[in-house]
């Protein structure tokens, strides 16, 4: 016999479920979190001259402060996701903000270059656990219906942090010592660590992979050898023993990597999507606008504040041009790929960004700021136009089932193509500027432009810091034309090799999400 339904008996259904009334407090906890995750990826590059002049620290040394962090990052963003799966996500949350805070406090507290460097090493690993974690929550606080409001607004807040690091770590600096840029990071995680525990509920996902231990250190182990003889090259040269070897190394390191990921069941790194042109063309896209721009922010704080006589705040809005353009142009690429397609878009776009750059690689020292505006919301535009798209167009080639590994395929990409970009452009800039110089010039002179003016007021020498100048602008302008021979070589294939039509539309919530299919996957995850 049918058991009666409510409807036949006159029962009431069950009531939905209340939602949680504290979840957009945990909400702005979380937009604080990634709010700070999102300028300190641009505040510390406001900082690298002051951090030059105080500490004494080579280009080598700023571009391993730089990069530690971003190294890090790239080798643990995929495996710190699984550590949340397996070992519950609010805790590995809570582990990564704490690891975060303990980073930013031994910044602050640092009095020379090695531990700044070890402080932005502790923070990619504090970093590389809160970006996807702070995302894959979600799903436990907000229904369906208001999820991706959620979504968006954490992702907003991730991408405002980037024009907000020059002009906060300017304003620091100004006011505050150079540690300052570190120490405010400090209140605002310790908010998000507080209302984590207090206002999220614990999930994972007990049929998440094993983290492979191996792979990971492989990823460290070849990607922090090879950036490091990129940065070393300069000084000791590319035929240096140390240098070969620690090429040869890291290259045997990713080919280790890359054949036991091909050969595992469960990849941590699906690098089979490689094979698969449209992804690989759409993310060398991606990835190639952020070599550019991780270079360039490396490159124009000690273009403003030694050439310019800028301070660290007025560098910071010399910079809001590049960052405007970017983020004006990320708003309106949706509609121009729905008119246009993503192909046209993508190339347009590195087109815009190699002028650019063409334009940047013309500069002289006698030129003022007016000019280099010009060119920086070029690149900004150029930038937007380019990168949300490939990456909308990356993920919707990927069949359903597919889309978490090459979301987390393409993030661990664009963070290589990061390090690398400070790497290489940093490395180029050194060479070209300690060949610049005039002969004659005192070896301290050639650490850095910042070091050139301060043994130039040390020396009263009145020719050097003019010198200096000339052969800084010089090698901004080598990396400029690399950069625009990079970005027009990556347009012409785009142009060419891309399908006329990419469906990017349905994928961007994935896209803005970073890796919307475990979002919105996770809420069947069980509650513990």
């Amino acid at each position: 016999m049918t058991a009666p339904t409510p409807l036949a008996t006159g029962a009431a259904a069950p009531p939905a479920p209340v939602p949680d009334p504290r979840r957009w407090w945990a909400l702005g906890a979380m937009v604080a979190s990634m709010l700070v995750l999102g300028f300190d990826m641009t505040i510390l590059n406001v900082a690298l001259p002051t951090m030059a002049g105080r500490l004494g620290a080579t280009t080598g040394q700023q571009q391993w402060m730089a990069d530690a962090y971003v190294v890090v990052f790239a080798a643990l963003m995929l495996p710190a996701g699984l550590l949340g799966d397996r070992f519950g996500r609010r805790r590995m949350l809570i582990t990564g903000l704490g690891i975060f805070l303990a980073g930013s406090v031994l910044g602050s507290l640092a009095g020379s270059v090695e531990p700044v460097i070890a402080a932005r090493a502790v923070m990619g690993i504090g970093g590389a656990l809160v970006m996807p974690l702070a995302l894959a929550v979600l799903p436990s606080l907000f229904a369906p219906d208001e999820r991706g409001k959620a979504v968006g607004i954490v992702t907003a807040a991730s991408a405002l942090g980037m024009p907000l690091g020059p002009i906060i770590g300017g304003f620091l600096l100004d006011h505050f010592w150079w540690g300052s840029v570190f120490l405010i990071n400090v209140p605002m995680v310790a908010i998000g660590i507080a209302a984590c525990a207090f206002l999220l509920p614990e999930t994972r996902d007990p049929a998440a992979p094993r983290v492979d231990v191996l792979s990971t250190a492989l990823t460290a182990a070849g990607l922090g050898a090879l950036i490091y003889a990129i940065i070393e090259a300069p000084g000791r040269g590319w035929g240096s023993p140390l240098v070969l070897a620690m090429l040869g190394g890291g290259a045997v390191l990713i080919a280790a990597l890359v054949v036991r990921e091909r050969r595992s069941p469960r990849p941590m790194l699906d690098l089979t999507l490689l094979g698969h042109r449209p992804f690989l063309l759409n993310t060398l896209a991606a990835t190639l606008v952020m070599f550019v721009l991780s270079g360039l922010l490396f490159v124009l704080p000690p273009y403003f504040q030694a050439v310019l006589g800028s301070d660290a705040f007025g560098t910071g809005l010399r910079l809001l041009p590049l960052m405007g353009g970017l983020l004006v142009a990320a708003r309106g690429t949706p509609g121009l790929v729905v008119r246009f397609g993503a192909r046209g878009v993508i190339s347009a776009g590195l087109v815009v960004l190699a002028f650019a750059a063409l334009l940047g690689s013309m500069i002289g020292v006698e030129d003022g700021y007016g000019y280099t505006a010009l060119w920086l919301s070029l690149a900004g535009l150029g930038f937007g136009c380019a990168m949300v798209p490939a990456m909308t167009a990356a993920l919707a080639t990927l069949p359903p089932d597919r889309a978490g590994s090459g979301s987390g395929l393409l993030m661990t990409v664009r963070q290589v193509g990061s390090a690398v970009g400070i790497a290489l452009l940093g490395s180029l800039l050194s060479g070209a500027y300690a060949h610049g110089l005039p002969s004659g010039a005192p070896p301290a002179a050639g650490d850095s432009v910042v070091a050139a003016h301060l043994v130039a007021a040390a020396t009263h020498d009145p020719r050097l810091a003019p010198a200096a100048d000339t052969a800084y602008v010089h090698g901004m302008g080598v990396v400029l034309f690399v950069c625009f021979a990079a970005a027009l070589a990556t347009a012409l294939l785009a142009a060419a090799l891309l399908a006329k039509s990419e469906p990017a539309g349905p994928a961007l919530g994935k896209v803005v999400g970073g890796g919307g299919d475990r979002v919105a996957g996770g809420g069947g995850d069980a509650g513990q």
